[in-house]
């Protein structure tokens, strides 16, 4: 998916892949979702989810409501904090390196 933001360039084809988390369900369940981080060639951060016609991703043509997808771009805070979220530690210090510890 490609998508113009800003006047700036995120695509999932050539951005770098970085972690998925889905939540359980299959694609063509209305209350799927799916969410990739990718990291730009720049180092910018973007978010590419879908989901179903229950979910934040769904579109509507005015009479059905149907799933869809969307990018999102994120600062580095932003995705740290998604990270955090929905990865294990290991999963976030492949990315983002090691914090400091509490």
């Amino acid at each position: 998916m490609k998508k113009v933001i800003e006047g700036k360039m995120y695509n999932t084809e050539t951005a770098e892949e970085l972690a998925f988390r889905g939540n359980g369900l299959t694609p063509n369940d209305f209350d799927y979702v799916g969410e990739t981080l990718y990291r730009t060639k720049n180092g910018n951060y973007f978010l590419h989810g879908e989901g179903g016609a229950r979910t934040q991703y769904a579109v509507s043509n005015g009479r059905t409501v149907y799933g869809g997808s969307n990018i999102l771009p994120m600062t580095i805070e932003q995705a740290k904090s998604w990270a955090e979220e929905h990865l294990d530690g290991d999963e976030y210090i492949e990315i983002f390196g090691e914090p400091e510890e509490a």
